[in-house]
Protein backbone atom coordinates (compact mmCIF):
# COMPACT_ATOMS: atom_id res chain seq x y z
CA UNK A 1 0.00 0.00 0.00
CA UNK A 2 2.09 3.26 -1.33
CA UNK A 3 0.42 6.25 1.24
CA UNK A 4 3.30 8.22 -0.11
CA UNK A 5 1.16 11.03 -2.01
CA UNK A 6 -1.79 10.93 1.38
CA UNK A 7 1.73 11.85 3.58
CA UNK A 8 2.47 14.61 0.55
CA UNK A 9 -1.16 15.97 1.22
CA UNK A 10 -0.69 16.28 4.67
CA UNK A 11 3.17 17.70 4.61
CA UNK A 12 1.01 20.15 2.18
CA UNK A 13 -1.13 21.01 4.26
CA UNK A 14 0.93 21.47 7.48
CA UNK A 15 3.40 23.46 4.98
CA UNK A 16 0.00 26.11 4.43
CA UNK A 17 -0.47 26.07 8.23
CA UNK A 18 2.53 27.46 8.97
CA UNK A 19 3.33 29.70 6.58
CA UNK A 20 0.61 31.66 8.00
CA UNK A 21 1.98 31.17 11.55
CA UNK A 22 -1.17 29.80 12.80
CA UNK A 23 -1.59 28.10 16.42
CA UNK A 24 -5.07 27.62 16.71
CA UNK A 25 -7.63 24.71 15.79
CA UNK A 26 -9.87 27.55 14.04
CA UNK A 27 -7.06 27.90 11.71
CA UNK A 28 -6.64 24.74 10.61
CA UNK A 29 -9.51 24.46 9.87
CA UNK A 30 -10.30 27.18 7.47
CA UNK A 31 -6.93 25.86 5.70
CA UNK A 32 -8.50 22.48 5.94
CA UNK A 33 -11.87 23.64 4.19
CA UNK A 34 -10.22 25.83 1.83
CA UNK A 35 -7.78 22.41 0.61
CA UNK A 36 -10.97 20.83 1.10
CA UNK A 37 -9.11 18.02 2.40
CA UNK A 38 -11.81 15.86 3.78
CA UNK A 39 -11.43 14.36 0.71
CA UNK A 40 -8.71 12.33 1.54
CA UNK A 41 -10.92 9.67 2.78
CA UNK A 42 -12.09 9.05 -1.10
CA UNK A 43 -8.70 7.34 -1.51
CA UNK A 44 -9.25 5.07 1.35
CA UNK A 45 -8.56 1.37 0.36
CA UNK A 46 -11.15 -1.39 0.58
CA UNK A 47 -8.65 -3.54 2.64
CA UNK A 48 -6.35 -2.97 5.21
CA UNK A 49 -8.40 -0.28 6.85
CA UNK A 50 -6.53 0.00 10.31
CA UNK A 51 -3.10 0.09 8.68
CA UNK A 52 -4.00 3.13 6.39
CA UNK A 53 -5.64 5.02 9.44
CA UNK A 54 -2.33 4.37 11.42
CA UNK A 55 -0.31 5.34 8.56
CA UNK A 56 -2.03 8.91 8.71
CA UNK A 57 -1.80 9.12 12.28
CA UNK A 58 1.45 8.48 12.70
CA UNK A 59 2.48 11.24 9.46
CA UNK A 60 0.71 13.47 11.78
CA UNK A 61 2.21 12.26 14.86
CA UNK A 62 5.48 12.23 13.19
CA UNK A 63 4.97 16.59 12.66
CA UNK A 64 3.99 16.90 16.28
CA UNK A 65 6.83 15.36 18.00
CA UNK A 66 9.53 17.06 16.00
CA UNK A 67 11.59 19.92 16.81
CA UNK A 68 9.88 21.73 14.26
CA UNK A 69 8.45 25.47 15.35
CA UNK A 70 5.37 25.69 17.27
CA UNK A 71 2.79 26.30 14.49
CA UNK A 72 3.97 22.97 13.15
CA UNK A 73 3.55 21.04 15.81
CA UNK A 74 0.66 22.36 17.00
CA UNK A 75 -0.64 22.12 13.26
CA UNK A 76 0.29 18.19 13.32
CA UNK A 77 -2.38 17.86 16.49
CA UNK A 78 -4.83 19.08 15.55
CA UNK A 79 -4.37 17.39 11.60
CA UNK A 80 -4.61 14.46 14.12
CA UNK A 81 -7.73 15.65 15.54
CA UNK A 82 -9.54 16.32 12.48
CA UNK A 83 -8.55 12.90 10.76
CA UNK A 84 -9.66 11.09 13.84
CA UNK A 85 -13.09 13.35 13.84
CA UNK A 86 -13.97 12.29 10.01
CA UNK A 87 -12.65 9.25 9.28
CA UNK A 88 -15.80 7.22 7.52
CA UNK A 89 -14.95 4.18 9.53
CA UNK A 90 -17.55 2.79 12.49
CA UNK A 91 -16.81 2.03 14.78
CA UNK A 92 -13.83 4.48 14.48
CA UNK A 93 -10.32 3.46 14.41
CA UNK A 94 -7.93 4.99 17.81
CA UNK A 95 -5.22 6.93 17.31
CA UNK A 96 -2.09 4.87 18.26
CA UNK A 97 0.59 6.76 20.64
CA UNK A 98 3.24 5.49 21.89
CA UNK A 99 4.71 6.35 25.21
CA UNK A 100 8.04 8.45 23.59
CA UNK A 101 5.16 10.24 21.79
CA UNK A 102 2.72 11.05 25.03
CA UNK A 103 5.85 12.30 26.45
CA UNK A 104 6.55 14.79 23.34
CA UNK A 105 2.69 15.57 23.44
CA UNK A 106 3.34 16.76 26.84
CA UNK A 107 5.83 18.71 26.16
CA UNK A 108 3.62 20.49 23.30
CA UNK A 109 1.24 21.17 25.94
CA UNK A 110 3.74 22.74 28.25
CA UNK A 111 4.90 24.91 25.39
CA UNK A 112 1.60 25.86 24.34
CA UNK A 113 0.54 26.82 27.84
CA UNK A 114 3.98 28.94 28.20
CA UNK A 115 2.71 31.00 25.06
CA UNK A 116 -1.09 31.60 26.07
CA UNK A 117 -2.55 28.80 23.58
CA UNK A 118 -5.00 27.24 25.67
CA UNK A 119 -6.76 25.71 23.11
CA UNK A 120 -3.99 22.53 22.32
CA UNK A 121 -4.03 21.59 26.61
CA UNK A 122 -8.21 21.83 26.42
CA UNK A 123 -8.14 19.69 23.11
CA UNK A 124 -5.51 17.43 24.31
CA UNK A 125 -7.73 16.92 26.88
CA UNK A 126 -10.86 16.29 25.37
CA UNK A 127 -8.89 13.74 23.36
CA UNK A 128 -7.66 11.74 26.31
CA UNK A 129 -11.46 12.13 27.78
CA UNK A 130 -12.68 10.20 24.39
CA UNK A 131 -11.14 7.98 25.02
CA UNK A 132 -9.39 8.57 21.20
CA UNK A 133 -6.16 6.79 22.20
CA UNK A 134 -4.45 3.34 22.44
CA UNK A 135 -0.85 3.60 24.40
CA UNK A 136 1.76 0.99 23.39
CA UNK A 137 5.23 0.43 23.38
CA UNK A 138 6.01 0.42 19.32
CA UNK A 139 7.38 4.36 18.31
CA UNK A 140 8.09 5.98 15.31
CA UNK A 141 11.54 5.59 15.43
CA UNK A 142 12.87 1.88 14.90
CA UNK A 143 9.12 0.81 14.54
CA UNK A 144 7.20 0.54 11.58
CA UNK A 145 3.47 1.27 10.70
CA UNK A 146 2.52 -2.29 10.57
CA UNK A 147 4.42 -3.30 13.96
CA UNK A 148 1.85 -0.71 15.15
CA UNK A 149 -0.90 -2.65 13.86
CA UNK A 150 0.11 -5.70 14.87
CA UNK A 151 0.54 -4.31 18.39
CA UNK A 152 -3.21 -2.90 18.57
CA UNK A 153 -4.84 -6.20 17.21
CA UNK A 154 -3.01 -7.86 20.03
CA UNK A 155 -4.36 -5.09 22.25
CA UNK A 156 -8.00 -5.42 21.17
CA UNK A 157 -7.51 -9.85 21.43
CA UNK A 158 -7.03 -9.31 25.41
CA UNK A 159 -9.77 -6.34 25.92
CA UNK A 160 -11.98 -9.07 24.18
CA UNK A 161 -10.67 -11.64 26.41
CA UNK A 162 -11.00 -9.87 29.45
CA UNK A 163 -14.29 -8.22 28.57
CA UNK A 164 -15.35 -12.12 28.38
CA UNK A 165 -14.10 -13.10 31.35
CA UNK A 166 -16.03 -10.06 33.18
CA UNK A 167 -18.85 -11.10 31.83
CA UNK A 168 -18.49 -14.76 32.81
CA UNK A 169 -17.47 -13.45 36.35
CA UNK A 170 -20.50 -11.12 36.56
CA UNK A 171 -23.70 -13.19 35.07
CA UNK A 172 -25.64 -16.38 34.69
CA UNK A 173 -23.57 -17.36 31.56
CA UNK A 174 -20.69 -19.27 32.97
CA UNK A 175 -23.82 -21.34 34.14
CA UNK A 176 -25.55 -21.88 30.79
CA UNK A 177 -22.20 -22.81 29.39
CA UNK A 178 -21.14 -25.40 31.68
CA UNK A 179 -25.16 -26.97 31.14
CA UNK A 180 -25.43 -29.73 29.90
CA UNK A 181 -28.86 -28.94 27.99
CA UNK A 182 -29.58 -32.83 27.12
CA UNK A 183 -29.81 -33.75 30.63
CA UNK A 184 -31.53 -30.77 31.65
CA UNK A 185 -34.19 -31.57 29.93
CA UNK A 186 -34.05 -34.91 30.07
CA UNK A 187 -33.47 -35.93 26.57
CA UNK A 188 -33.86 -39.14 26.29
CA UNK A 189 -37.23 -39.66 28.60
CA UNK A 190 -38.74 -36.99 26.36
CA UNK A 191 -37.62 -38.91 23.38
CA UNK A 192 -39.55 -42.12 24.44
CA UNK A 193 -42.09 -39.95 25.52
CA UNK A 194 -42.27 -38.61 22.14
CA UNK A 195 -42.21 -42.14 20.76
CA UNK A 196 -44.95 -43.41 22.58
CA UNK A 197 -47.24 -40.26 21.58
CA UNK A 198 -46.70 -40.92 18.43
CA UNK A 199 -48.08 -44.12 18.51
CA UNK A 200 -50.78 -43.33 21.04
CA UNK A 201 -51.86 -40.23 18.26
CA UNK A 202 -51.46 -42.61 14.97
CA UNK A 203 -53.80 -45.54 16.87
CA UNK A 204 -56.28 -42.99 17.86
CA UNK A 205 -56.38 -41.54 14.67
CA UNK A 206 -57.29 -45.54 13.14
CA UNK A 207 -59.75 -45.83 15.42
CA UNK A 208 -61.44 -42.80 14.74
CA UNK A 209 -61.59 -43.89 11.34
CA UNK A 210 -64.31 -46.38 12.02
CA UNK A 211 -66.43 -43.54 13.04
CA UNK A 212 -65.87 -40.65 11.51
CA UNK A 213 -64.45 -38.85 8.19
CA UNK A 214 -60.35 -38.73 8.76
CA UNK A 215 -58.91 -37.35 6.15
CA UNK A 216 -58.63 -34.00 6.89
CA UNK A 217 -56.76 -35.10 9.86
CA UNK A 218 -54.63 -38.07 8.40
CA UNK A 219 -51.73 -35.52 7.58
CA UNK A 220 -51.40 -35.14 11.42
CA UNK A 221 -50.50 -38.92 11.80
CA UNK A 222 -48.51 -38.98 9.18
CA UNK A 223 -46.05 -36.18 10.77
CA UNK A 224 -42.79 -38.43 11.10
CA UNK A 225 -40.78 -35.62 12.92
CA UNK A 226 -41.18 -36.07 16.36
CA UNK A 227 -40.59 -33.72 19.16
CA UNK A 228 -37.78 -35.96 20.67
CA UNK A 229 -36.08 -35.46 17.51
CA UNK A 230 -36.82 -31.37 17.15
CA UNK A 231 -35.04 -30.89 20.38
CA UNK A 232 -31.99 -33.61 19.86
CA UNK A 233 -31.42 -31.12 16.77
CA UNK A 234 -31.76 -27.92 19.32
CA UNK A 235 -29.28 -29.87 22.00
CA UNK A 236 -26.58 -30.15 18.81
CA UNK A 237 -26.20 -26.56 17.79
CA UNK A 238 -26.59 -25.79 21.87
CA UNK A 239 -23.10 -27.31 21.89
CA UNK A 240 -21.77 -26.06 18.35
CA UNK A 241 -22.72 -22.85 19.01
CA UNK A 242 -20.89 -22.93 22.74
CA UNK A 243 -17.46 -24.72 20.83
CA UNK A 244 -17.75 -21.41 18.79
CA UNK A 245 -18.01 -19.27 21.42
CA UNK A 246 -14.88 -21.06 23.10
CA UNK A 247 -13.02 -20.49 20.05
CA UNK A 248 -14.08 -17.11 19.53
CA UNK A 249 -13.07 -15.61 23.14
CA UNK A 250 -10.25 -17.73 23.76
CA UNK A 251 -11.57 -18.55 27.37
CA UNK A 252 -10.58 -21.84 27.94
CA UNK A 253 -12.67 -24.74 27.80
CA UNK A 254 -13.71 -26.09 31.09
CA UNK A 255 -15.29 -29.95 31.92
CA UNK A 256 -18.83 -29.64 31.59
CA UNK A 257 -20.97 -30.10 34.46
CA UNK A 258 -24.83 -31.00 35.03
CA UNK A 259 -26.18 -27.77 36.48
CA UNK A 260 -27.56 -28.84 40.01
CA UNK A 261 -30.55 -26.06 39.27
CA UNK A 262 -34.28 -27.53 38.65
CA UNK A 263 -35.13 -25.97 34.92
CA UNK A 264 -38.80 -25.23 35.03
CA UNK A 265 -39.99 -26.30 31.92
CA UNK A 266 -43.15 -25.34 30.13
CA UNK A 267 -45.17 -28.53 28.89
CA UNK A 268 -46.10 -27.93 25.22
CA UNK A 269 -49.23 -29.95 23.80
CA UNK A 270 -49.88 -31.00 20.15
CA UNK A 271 -45.98 -30.65 19.39
CA UNK A 272 -46.41 -30.52 15.89
CA UNK A 273 -43.49 -28.14 15.57
CA UNK A 274 -41.44 -26.52 18.32
CA UNK A 275 -39.21 -23.77 17.81
CA UNK A 276 -35.31 -22.77 19.60
CA UNK A 277 -35.46 -22.60 22.97
CA UNK A 278 -35.46 -19.01 25.00
CA UNK A 279 -33.55 -18.35 28.35
CA UNK A 280 -34.27 -15.52 30.77
CA UNK A 281 -31.52 -15.21 33.29
CA UNK A 282 -33.67 -16.03 36.68
CA UNK A 283 -36.51 -17.65 36.90
CA UNK A 284 -38.53 -18.66 40.22
CA UNK A 285 -36.44 -18.38 43.51
CA UNK A 286 -34.05 -16.57 41.23
CA UNK A 287 -33.38 -20.00 39.54
CA UNK A 288 -32.58 -20.38 35.31
CA UNK A 289 -35.56 -21.20 33.27
CA UNK A 290 -36.09 -22.34 29.94
CA UNK A 291 -39.31 -21.83 27.84
CA UNK A 292 -39.79 -23.94 24.42
CA UNK A 293 -42.22 -22.84 22.26
CA UNK A 294 -44.14 -25.45 20.70
CA UNK A 295 -46.77 -25.07 17.87
CA UNK A 296 -50.15 -27.26 18.07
Amino acid sequence: MDLSPLKLDIDELLDEFTKGNFTTLADMKKVWMAKKFSYIYEAKPTTNSALFMQSLYAHCISHMSSTSSLSRRLGGLYCLYCLYEIQPYKPRFKIYISLGELKRLKALVVDAKENNMGIAPALVKRMLDGNMFLFGFVDIVGGSVTQRVDEITKLQHRRAQIACEKLLTNTHIEDYLRMDLGTELELQTLKKMSTEYAKVKELAIQEASHAVEIKDIKHIAENNKMVGDMVQEIVKEWDAQKEAFYKQTGISHQNEIVAHQQLTVVKCFGLAACSKPLFRSTGTHGKPFLILRCGL
